[in-house]
This record gives C-alpha cells, sequence and structure tokens, in this order.
C-alpha cells in the first residue's frame, strides 16, 4: 500500500509548477528580472475655485482690464454664460424671494413637452374659477376651443394665468403641476424654489431665487418651442369670431413704453406682484456668445427700471467675458446622475497613466503559479487514490 506522495508524483507536479511559470511569463524568463520602471507624471487640470454664490452682496472675480461693474439696486441679480454655465458676477444669488410671473419659466419647462402644439381643447368653466383676482390674463373663454399653441402664446407674450390654469389642467391638474414643477426644480438643482402656485401669483411661502431663475431660462433655451415662444414679440389669439393681436410684455423684447430694444435679445420672461416687485429673467446673443440674466426687485426708479438693469448687467456681461474668472457655475447644484459631462467639476488631478507592459504582473504570476500548483498537487493525489485502488 501507498502511504504518502511517491518521488516520481514530487516530481511530476514541481515540472508542471515550472512549466506553468514558463508559460506565463515568456518574457521574464527570457529576460529575467527587470527593476520596475517610475510611473509618468499624469497630466493635472486646474482647481475651479470655490463658489461664492451663497455669499451675500456682489461678488465677482475681476481681472486687471475688467469693466466695472453697473450700479444695480434689485435685491438680487445673477449674470451668467448660457453656454457654459459660469457666473460671471452676482448679488445675493440664492437669497429666497417671490418670483411673480418668472416663475412661468419653471411652469414651461415642466409642461410645455409633455402636451402636443396642435392639441385643441375646448375651456370649461371649472378651468378657470380659480384664476386669482388680479390675475393678468390674455382673455381666454369657457366655451371657445384653443389649440394648445395659442395657450403657450398666452402664457408667454400676455403672462395669462388663465392660459396657465387651462394648460395645468391639461397636463394633470393643478397639484400634480406643482409636484411636477418641483420635481423638476430640483432635477436642475434649483433648490432655492418653492412651488405653490405654478402661474407665479402671490401666494405664501412661494419663492425662487435669482441663480434658480437662471437655471430655468437657461433650461428654457435648449427648447425649440420654449426659446420660439418667448421670443415671440407679437402674435393673434383667437376671440369670438376673429383673432385679436397679443403682444408681449417684455419691454427689452419690444422696445415699449420707452424702453429700447436690446440688441441681440433672445426674450424670456418678466413678471411683477405686488409682493414680488418687478422681476425678469432676460437671454442676449452676441458675437457667439449667449448670456443670460435674471434681476429680482429692484429699489429705485418706477416699473422700468428692471429692464435698464438687465440691460446695464447685460452689457457688463458681453464686455468683461474673458476678463472675469467666474463665481460659481450654473450647473454647481445638479444631482450628479442629471449632471451633463460637460458640466462635470475638474478633478484636482486626473489619476497617473497606468502601466502598459504586455508582460504580466508579479500577482498574475503568484496566482497563476499557485493555481497550477494546485492542479499538480490534485493530479498527484488521484494517482495516489488510482494506485491505493489497485493495491
Amino acid at each position: 500500500m501507498v502511504t504518502g506522495f511517491s518521488s516520481r508524483a514530487a516530481v511530476s507536479a514541481c515540472s508542471l509548477c515550472v512549466a506553468g511559470l514558463l508559460a506565463l511569463t515568456p518574457a521574464a524568463a527570457a529576460a529575467g528580472p527587470r527593476a520596475a520602471e517610475p510611473l509618468p507624471p499624469g497630466p493635472r487640470a486646474a482647481v475651479p475655485a470655490p463658489s461664492l454664490l451663497y455669499h451675500s452682496g456682489v461678488q465677482v472675480r475681476p481681472h486687471q482690464d475688467t469693466p466695472q461693474l453697473p450700479d444695480v439696486s434689485a435685491l438680487s441679480w445673477l449674470v451668467a454664460d448660457a453656454g457654459s454655465g459660469e457666473v460671471l458676477a452676482a448679488s445675493d444669488a440664492h437669497r429666497e424671494l417671490p418670483p411673480a410671473s418668472t416663475l412661468k419659466t419653471l411652469f414651461a419647462l415642466t409642461v410645455l413637452p409633455a402636451l402636443p402644439s396642435g392639441l385643441q381643447h375646448t375651456v370649461r368653466y371649472e378651468e378657470l374659477e380659480d384664476v386669482g383676482e388680479g390675475s393678468s390674463l390674455v382673455g381666454v373663454e369657457e366655451g371657445h376651443t384653443y389649440t394648445v399653441a395659442d395657450l403657450w402664446r398666452g402664457v408667454f407674450l400676455s403672462s395669462g394665468n388663465d392660459a396657465v390654469h387651462v394648460l395645468a389642467q391639461l397636463g394633470g391638474g393643478w397639484q400634480t403641476t406643482v409636484r411636477r414643477m418641483q420635481d423638476k426644480a430640483r432635477s436642475l438643482g434649483a433648490l432655492d424654489t418653492h412651488v405653490v402656485s405654478p402661474d407665479g401669483y402671490d401666494a405664501p411661502g412661494q419663492v425662487s431665487s435669482a441663480f434658480d431663475l437662471a437655471v430655468f431660462g437657461r433650461a428654457g433655451l435648449g427648447n425649440p418651442d420654449f426659446a420660439r415662444y418667448c421670443g415671440t414679440v407679437e402674435a393673434p389669439f383667437p376671440g369670438d369670431g376673429s383673432s385679436y393681436p397679443i403682444e408681449n410684455t417684455n419691454r427689452l423684447l419690444t422696445g415699449e413704453d420707452g424702453v429700447a430694444p436690446y440688441p441681440g435679445i433672445i426674450g424670456i420672461k418678466n413678471g411683477y406682484t405686488s409682493n414680488a416687485g418687478n422681476t425678469l429673467v432676460a437671454a442676449a446673443r452676441r458675437d457667439g456668445r449667449t448670456l443670460v440674466v435674471s434681476v429680482l426687485n429692484p429699489q429705485a426708479g418706477g416699473g422700468l427700471t428692471v429692464y435698464e438693469e438687465a440691460r446695464a448687467l447685460l452689457d457688463w456681461g458681453f464686455a468683461a467675458a474673458g476678463r472675469v474668472d467666474p463665481v460659481g457655475s450654473l450647473d454647481g447644484l445638479r444631482p450628479p446622475s442629471r449632471t451633463p459631462a460637460s458640466a462635470t467639476p475638474v478633478a484636482a488631478a486626473v489619476a497617473p497613466a497606468q502601466d502598459e507592459d504586455p508582460d504580466w504582473s508579479g500577482t498574475a504570476v503568484v496566482a497563476g503559479l499557485t493555481g497550477l500548483g494546485a492542479g499538480a498537487v490534485a493530479l498527484a493525489l488521484r494517482a495516489k487514490g488510482g494506485r491505493s485502488s489497485r493495491s
């Protein structure tokens, strides 16, 4: 009877181990051991400066040749590059304030994609009964049939709360729209906004911020329908037997009331309530660059001051672009899963390049050798068992 490994079995096992080592490391067997080569240093990226957008007061990082910021009386404002999302300057950007009808930008971002523009709808009384007293209206009437596109023109041009109520009902109902708007704001990183009334009508607890409204305006420009509606100066609206003209209330777009039209203006949305004061989100394009500004509740002058302060900020932004370091980003608060690749924060350093040596690593050799050794032992044991049974 065999009581242990025979010398032949041991030799066979060792032979298999050596053969496995030679098979796994042909280059190492031929050339012998070599010293590890140092890894080349990986490329390093610039570290972005920390955001200043939660700081109070005016925030700007000027270069030596940066033009001076204009004097702006608004309680909160922001000017940003719509392409990169970089905020060029801001003041109390996250201060929570009533937004008035600029909140309709979030309403449009939420509801517009879900409703076909050619869809026709006959308005019911219940859809208009809760329109707030003193609301801005486009003239939607019970029993009349409108297309969805008609109603959106009523929202963007006349800031019609009656049109908002009808569209909200088509989009699932008033409270459903509130929840969807809140979810949409969070998905865009707009964390200051609390929605109570989708039309922007004054309501306890309803707030937004210059930061959030700029986020909504920038996102809206990425939707062709939103961009077209917000830049429309004049359009017909269905009435009794015939249509009547409606005009955009954004004076930077129309040039009404002595406000000169802004060169390159794209539009977006203005608003007013007694609680919010005058509010505005505006965008303009010049020399291949698009800027977006938000201005909330100017404290100087009359109702047209919001347009002149937005004009001054746009002028400054176009002159200062490339001469300031950003004070933050409109993408800075997006959840990571929703952040575009172009807006992903730059890491402090890129990981060094890995060694691309085609030879096997020491860990792989050890793992392979161990596996082959185990296999050799198993074969030897099997041979042992076979001989024992034959004995």
